[in-house]
């Protein structure tokens, strides 16, 4: 994660601010832009709404909160110039059922799995993959996420994702719960970010690999995933993970199945990219080992090659951390390893995403100028059509529909406020 500057006074300000401690000014984060800026303060105290304005001194365009800000005080995104008639901002949209707010738990947790979920698109959208909302169920390339709690009946809620669903057990955000699970299964770490990381890992694999031709690179990485997935994880839990694993994988978990090897290598993959891009900006490198530190920058977009990253710039960090904690008493934050082939798993995961990325905008980039094109013949011919009938002749078909198009909304959209996401 970055630093910040409070473009009012040029105090450093950080992600997650709603105000600066110095000058007091609002900030919001506008994502088309990956930046926060300062509002003016009277126009955010305006009790009608709308757009603030930059702070005094400042230009650019009037914004509008995301309307989780106020009065929840859930979010601190900005809508994008673009955003209208939305009224939530590009992560909360993706947020379709929250808990019940009756339970008054479940206020804090939606808080925390939200304040999550921004970190990571941060880094998402960094990297130039921008998921949008699921516009139906028939939808294959949006997101979403239903932040379920366990039902009166007491029937679980397993956390999980299904194509392009992510379904979040909300008691994940609850420090003792989550921890209690980390010790039943015995894994070294479990954090609400990590669960966030690893879920959206298998949708980013089948939004923009499976059924591609990166699937075969993909495949020669991580295993044939037509493996039945069922028997594998049943295996996983009875006789637990080969002797090897930590060989090979950089989790017990991530040898049960290579859906799972590819979502736990992916989510790894990214934390260390905001790890190495937080350590950077606050010129902590240990490149050289302890004694040798340098300030870098890392821009996630052109970073080092994987391996470099990771051993060079990560991995010395790391330790550190580790040592750090030990001398406070605390656990090591980082107990992980990094064996080779974790590392060329790694640098894979950069690389498909890459070519995902590049494959994209180059879709993008066709379908703009077949739009242009399409633009500019539908002038040609209204400029026809004016010449026309100018001179008397009519250019509508005998069985023209005089009427305009009726937009009509799926039968999802009863259930899709995004807006006002549903209760559970």
């Amino acid at each position: 994660m970055r630093l910040f500057t409070c473009h009012q006074c040029r105090q450093p300000v950080f992600f997650e601010n709603y105000h600066c401690a110095n000058c007091g000014a609002n900030l919001g984060f506008v994502p088309a832009a990956l930046e926060v800026f300062a509002f003016d303060s009277r126009s955010a105290a305006d009790p009608e709404g709308g757009a603030w304005s930059p702070a005094e001194g400042l230009t650019g365009p009037a914004l509008r909160p995301c309307a989780n800000r106020l009065p929840r005080g859930l979010c601190n995104w900005m809508l994008d110039d673009d955003d209208d008639p939305q009224t939530l901002c590009r992560s909360c949209r993706l947020t379709r059922v929250i808990p019940s707010l009756d339970v008054a738990v479940n206020m804090g947790r939606w808080r925390r799995i939200e304040r999550a979920k921004r970190r990571l698109l941060f880094t998402l959208l960094s990297l130039g993959l921008a998921p949008e909302p699921k516009s139906g169920p028939d939808d294959l390339q949006g997101l979403e996420f239903l932040l379920l709690e366990p039902a009166a009946d007491g029937a679980a809620v397993f956390t999980g994702h299904d194509a392009g669903t992510i379904t979040l057990n909300v008691a994940e955000a609850d420090d003792d719960a989550r921890e209690a699970t980390r010790v039943q299964l015995g894994e070294p770490a479990r954090t609400l970010l990590g669960h966030l990381r690893h879920e959206v890992a298998h949708y980013l694999q089948f939004r923009w690999i499976n059924g591609k031709p990166a699937m075969d690179r993909c495949r020669a990485l991580f295993g044939d995933e037509q493996a039945d997935y069922a028997q594998a994880i049943e295996r996983h839990y009875a006789d637990g993970p080969p002797q090897d694993w930590t060989q090979h994988f950089v989790s017990a978990y991530a040898s049960a199945h290579p859906w799972e090897d590819w979502a736990e290598t992916c989510a790894h993959y990214l934390l260390v990219l905001d790890a190495v891009q937080t350590a950077s900006v606050w010129g902590l490198s240990l490149a050289g080992g302890p004694t040798e530190a340098a300030p870098d920058t890392v821009d996630l977009t052109r970073h080092a090659p994987v391996s470099e990253l990771v051993v060079q710039q990560w991995l010395p960090v790391a330790q550190f951390l580790n040592a750090m904690n030990r001398s406070i008493g605390l656990p090591d934050s980082y107990p992980y390893q990094l064996p080779p082939d974790v590392v060329t798993k790694m640098a894979g995961v950069h690389e498909l995403l890459a070519a995902a990325i590049a494959a994209e905008s180059a879709a993008d980039a066709a379908a703009e100028t077949a739009a242009d094109a399409a633009a500019g013949a539908d002038a040609d011919a209204d400029a026809g059509a004016d010449a026309e009938v100018a001179a008397g002749v009519s250019l509508a078909p005998a069985d023209a529909d005089p009427r305009l198009p009726v937009l009509q909304a799926s039968g999802r959209s009863a259930d899709r406020v995004l807006d006002t996401p549903g209760l559970q």
